[in-house]
């Protein structure tokens, strides 16, 4: 029996379901004190890999197309490079391992495993889902001053992922913001657009009190773009929506406001008299600069920035920001990353690594808006898959200028860069699969290919 057209009842059986998995176990609380090590949902995106791997040896499908291959294979280049300049053989396994799993094999897995457009609204559904969970709990910590410690006070929205991953929580919720207004935008159900709005504004407060500037900077920028991407006369009109929803939301907290107010303004301080959490930034990113002047083609090698760090920053640089709350204990966390994605790779991986990696992404970025551009203009029914995947991107490029990996939820980031490469590398059989159900596009393109 041909593999082309399965049965309708085995639509249910998706292969995006161990995907599914991964998601659903970043809702689990992460250990105290195990902030650093590999989580649950690292373990279930190994799974992922794995299930990708014997679907294809059962369907003896070729794994991925040649535009695929070279778009999700080129970092590989960078990463083999960068790990011969690791200290030690260790770090060397370890740093490629990691960057491996997060921008090659999880995204070729995900690309692998959804099979169309109905697998894709089902992993973002979770996503959402994930979102309002952890948004939920953030800002309950927030009313009841029993979150992570900010201005002297625990109430910083940190949800599952404690004190010792700030950025966790502002990240699933960005994501879930993301995924709800390009389903709100885009869906073709009237009642999914309905849903989806609502849970977008529900999801601006706990993005609001995770008092994360670079969170906010990147989701306003990354919304505004899938707003301009339906139309200037439809964002005009949404943008004022949300606007007013987000001032009657954070306006009636009192002493929130003030709090939110202050950390906005924090955002241009960074001539005059910035907070250390900016300087200690700052100094770590020329700290980065001074690794790559040192070695610029290929860095200083895999994992090499927290031996390198003294080194290289000036004295302003701080011994570690301070965390506590959350039903955590105080601890001293050290700065061992630049907080941001391009220096880090910079600093690490040279040049080499940086055009690989960026270069990636770039390609992402011009297929995915190419066919956004085509899909609005023919009045594609799966608008919303191409504003979800070309958003999330967007939001992960900019995001990256404020952050690097690292934590529970980047294998999070992994499955977005999977569904931004579903959308720009799959192939065109994919994008009709909604009109023939029965039938899953990449193997539907495959048989007519074979005639």
């Amino acid at each position: 029996m041909s593999h082309a057209c399965a049965p309708p009842a085995a639509r249910g059986l998706t292969p995006v379901l161990p995907v599914v998995a991964v998601v659903a176990l970043l809702a689990l609380p992460v250990a105290p004190g195990g902030e650093g090590g590999a989580t649950l949902a690292d373990a279930a995106s190994g799974v992922v890999v794995l299930c990708c791997a014997v679907r294809l040896l059962r369907h003896r499908r070729r794994p991925l197309s040649r535009t695929a291959a070279v778009v999700l294979g080129l970092p590989v280049v960078g990463f083999a490079v960068a790990a011969t300049g690791a200290a030690t053989p260790g770090v060397a396994v370890a740093g490629f391992g990691r960057y491996l799993q997060i921008f090659v094999l999880v995204p070729a897995a995900v690309l692998l495993l959804v099979r169309d457009r109905r697998d894709v609204r089902l992993l973002v559904w979770s996503m959402v889902g994930l979102a309002v969970w952890q948004g939920t709990l953030g800002v309950h910590q927030y009313a009841t001053g029993t979150g992570a410690s900010y201005t002297g006070r625990d109430i910083r929205a940190v949800g599952t992922f404690g004190p010792g991953d700030i950025m966790g929580m502002a990240t699933v919720v960005s994501f879930g913001l993301v995924c709800a207004v390009g389903l709100a935008l885009g869906a073709a159900s009237a009642r999914q657009r309905v849903w989806a709005g609502v849970c977008a504004l529900l999801l601006v407060m706990p993005l609001a009190v995770s008092f994360s500037r670079g969170a906010w900077i990147a989701t306003v920028l990354a919304c505004g773009a899938q707003l301009v991407l339906t139309g200037l006369r439809r964002a005009v009109r949404a943008g004022a929506v949300v606007a007013a929803v987000a001032v009657i939301l954070v306006g009636g907290f009192g002493v929130g406001s003030t709090l939110l107010e202050q950390r906005l303004s924090s955002i241009g301080q960074v001539a005059d008299a910035p907070d250390q959490s900016v300087t200690d930034r700052y100094t770590m990113w020329a700290a980065a600069t001074g690794m790559w002047r040192e070695r610029p083609l290929t860095g200083i090698g895999l994992k090499g920035f927290p031996d390198h760090r003294d080194g290289h920053a000036s004295l302003s640089l701080s011994s570690g920001s301070d965390t506590e709350g959350a039903s955590a204990a105080y601890r001293r966390q050290p700065l061992l990353s630049p907080h941001n994605m391009y220096l880090l790779v910079l600093s690490e991986q040279g040049l080499i690594g940086l055009l690989t990696l960026a270069g990636s992404w770039l390609a992402l970025l011009v297929l995915g808006l190419r066919r956004l551009v085509r899909a609005r203009g023919a009045n594609d029914p799966g608008l919303d898959c191409a504003l979800i995947a070309c958003g999330l991107l967007v939001w992960q490029l900019i995001d990256f200028g404020y952050a690097d990996i690292g934590g529970p939820s980047t294998v999070l980031t992994a499955v977005c860069f999977g569904l931004t490469a579903w959308w720009a590398l799959a192939s065109p059989g994919a994008a009709v699969a909604e009109k023939t159900p029965a039938c899953p596009g990449p193997a539907v393109a495959e048989e007519a290919a074979a005639r």
